[in-house]
């Protein structure tokens, strides 16, 4: 199979993982707790690959423009959560009464689909370059989909009072990263420079959304599962080459 066609079938599985973060919240009411976990075991797994792998990698292929490139993927993200009216957060605090307006809530579904965008850049960015470095950024980004599913949902379905529309709002997510897919593809020449962008959105997510609401959690456990997704990676690295693939 070709690198677009695997990175568009691991697309579409990541935009199910999104639907069934939704899903959860459209069927009932569910305990939070297996989710925050969830996000601190993913947290580790994006950190471990946006340092160990995909920066390192961008480095590799352009040591002169890649530290740049992966400030201006780190702000893009920055930017557009933190200028937009709304903050959204991955975790268990969606804090509902805040997205009751619907503008504020389709903002913050704007600074999700940045995000998911980017999340299929780097899919088809790591695949262009070695089936090693495509498949840990995509375990990368589906440990942290059900999470994103789950808080878009609850984000929408809070602001218009409509479980339909938190599905919705899901479903554009996946399309989104089918979007960043297809326009990374189209533009393969570029690779060096996608991939150190995408390593520098994946290491503004893992450090500074997702780390944050780990810390929220009391005890152990929280960073116990955030070393366990570091670990996986080092784990894979072993498993599966060595090293990271040239």
């Amino acid at each position: 199979m070709s690198p677009l066609s695997i990175s568009l079938a691991l697309g579409v599985l990541a935009g199910l993982a999104n639907l069934l973060g939704g899903m959860i919240v459209t069927a009932r009411p569910w305990s939070r707790t297996f989710l925050a976990y969830f996000i601190a075991l993913g947290s580790g797994f994006m950190l471990a690959t946006a340092l160990t792998e995909m920066i390192p990698e961008g480095l590799h292929l352009e040591p002169f423009r890649a530290p740049l490139l992966i400030l201006v993927g780190y702000f893009i993200v920055h930017f557009f959560e933190h200028s937009w009216p709304a903050h959204f957060h991955f975790g268990e605090e969606t804090h509902p009464d805040e997205f009751l307006n619907p503008r504020v809530a389709y903002t913050a579904l704007g600074g999700l689909l940045i995000h998911t965008f980017f999340d299929g850049v780097a899919i088809v960015s790591g695949f262009l370059i070695s089936t090693w470095l495509g498949t840990v950024i995509f375990g990368a980004v589906i440990l942290h989909n059900i999470p994103e599913g789950f808080t878009m949902a609850s984000i929408m379905t809070a602001a218009q009072k409509r479980r339909r529309a938190g599905l919705w709002a899901v479903v554009a997510l996946g399309i989104s990263r089918i979007a960043g897919i297809l326009t990374m593809a189209a533009t393969h020449r570029f690779v060096n420079y996608g991939l150190a962008v995408s390593g520098g959105v994946t290491l503004y997510v893992a450090a500074s959304d997702l780390i944050p609401e780990v810390n929220k959690m009391r005890g152990p456990r929280a960073a116990l599962a955030v070393a366990v997704g570091v670990g996986l990676v080092v784990l894979l690295r072993r498993l599966f080459l060595g090293h990271a693939a040239p």
